[in-house]
């Protein structure tokens, strides 16, 4: 270690004392008091050594250091005040934040989450999934994000639906373009048209996200269950497109409350789902309090039931209100063999103003009236 060429002061020689214990001044060590370039080369010397252990090459004389502004930065102090032109120079780091709890924090330097706000996207509810936030920042926009846009758009994906499909499927963009175009040419190889794989990804989006092999179990599993054809299969699915995505669970369990619990036959809940696809995945307890009303309170037989299969889809309330508002009048009627006959679609689809003024021959406010004493 050589000291640097600078004033050195309280400097003495201390005599070394032998191995036989007589002194002698064969070597002379330098007590002094460090000066604040020497602890400098000292440092620099010691980064030298410590960053040539992991293969780089340090030289103290390429570390560039004012000593004038190191005297300036023992005096600065936080609470000291600074003009304009101070303040306009400081630069400000533009690098991303290293954590977060909101995706909002990036969004200004992130090129990609930038682009998705403008398309729509709800990065709010994104970023409450585990691991879709941090996804999301690793993609390129480039190359991850805007082939993905395009081929959707190629598909027929209206500009409208691509932050809806992102948002609620962001997976897709993870996706190869060798695996989407093959499930898009499954579903044409089934005869779906291109308009129509357009508005099912559209209305279902992790349909594209789920293997060739798994959608043509699902499409096979409803033909079987339902005894359909090809094309009522097809049909069913197009209107329903979920039902290719969702578990089969609640299928099952729907499938088996309509026959046992309800009492329809095959072919009438074959009938069923043709008519109304939603009844496979409605709310099994809803679904049996809207037929327990109709059928043991309002005396509508399996076979009305059948023939206007949509009743199953109307919201339970309306059902009750509209036919205890009838009773009450006495025009509950809903036997098409007797007069005054009131049919089941008309009883739930038309507006309130007009069921009263042409089924139940009252004013809208008396049945707003009625409405209140329920």
């Amino acid at each position: 270690f050589i000291w640097p060429k600078s004033k050195v002061s309280n400097m003495r020689v201390m005599p070394i004392k032998a191995a036989s214990g007589i002194e002698r001044p064969s070597r002379a060590v330098l007590r002094t008091r460090p000066t604040r370039h020497s602890l400098w080369v000292a440092l620099t010397r010691h980064l030298s050594l410590f960053y040539c252990g992991f293969g780089l090459h340090l030289s103290p004389n390429k570390i560039l250091i004012s000593f004038s502004d190191l005297d300036d930065n023992v005096e600065l102090s936080a609470l000291e005040e600074i003009d304009d032109e101070e303040a306009v120079r400081i630069s400000v780091p533009t690098a991303l934040p290293p954590s977060s709890t909101s995706l909002k924090d990036y969004v200004d330097k992130s090129e990609t989450l930038s682009k998705l706000v403008q398309l729509g996207v709800n990065l709010w509810k994104l970023e409450q999934r585990p691991n879709v936030g941090s996804m999301l920042l690793r993609l390129d926009y480039e190359t991850d994000v805007a082939t993905k846009l395009l081929f959707l758009k190629d598909i027929g994906v209206e500009d409208s639906c691509l932050g809806y499909i992102i948002s609620r499927n962001p997976f897709i963009l993870t996706q190869s373009l060798e695996n989407l175009n093959t499930r898009v040419n499954y579903l044409k190889s089934k005869k779906f048209s291109q308009d129509t794989v357009a508005s099912m990804v559209s209305r279902a989006p992790y349909l594209l996200s789920f293997s060739v092999k798994r959608l043509d179990n699902r499409m096979a599993f409803y033909q079987q269950q339902l005894n359909l054809s090809v094309a009522n299969t097809r049909n069913v699915v197009s209107r329903l497109p979920r039902l290719l995505c969702g578990s089969l669970e609640p299928v099952k369990e729907n499938l088996k409350v309509c026959e046992i619990e309800l009492g329809f036959k095959k072919n009438e809940i074959q009938h069923i789902v043709l008519a109304v696809p939603k009844v496979l995945t409605a709310n099994k307890k809803k679904l049996i309090q809207i037929f327990d009303f109709l059928h043991n309170t309002m005396k509508v037989p399996h076979h009305l039931i059948v023939k206007f299969p949509q009743v199953l889809n109307t919201k339970y309330l309306r059902v009750k209100e509209r036919h205890l508002f009838l009773e009450y009048l006495e025009k509950a009627q809903y036997d098409p063999t007797q007069p005054n006959y009131i049919a089941l679609d008309s009883l739930i689809s038309l507006p309130d103003e007009t069921f009263c003024s042409e089924l139940a021959s009252a004013k809208l406010e008396d049945f707003c009236l009625f409405q209140k004493t329920l």
